[in-house]
């Protein structure tokens, strides 16, 4: 069963994130927060895209459901000011 730290740790070894938290108990259903500089100039789809590329075939086989909010390093400072 997949843990929501394994699908942190295949995310990020494909894809550089400035913050990443992924949320899940029951090893297919998962959530996740992103925060990448390479969703910059992206729609949310081509955001998506990327992570799903990231993931690979992992999203045919080890996980049924991810539920992701994407975001830009500017646009989650906005959301989380010092």
């Amino acid at each position: 069963m997949l843990s929501a730290t394994q699908l942190e740790s295949y995310i990020t070894e494909h894809l550089a994130c400035d913050y990443i938290k992924v949320l899940g108990d029951d090893g297919t259903h998962f959530e996740a927060v992103i925060v990448s500089s390479a969703f910059e100039g992206k729609t949310m789809i081509q955001q998506h895209q990327l992570v799903y590329a990231a993931l690979g075939d992992r999203m045919k086989a080890e996980i049924h459901a991810l539920s992701m909010r994407t975001l830009t390093p500017a646009k989650w400072a906005e959301m989380h000011p010092n």
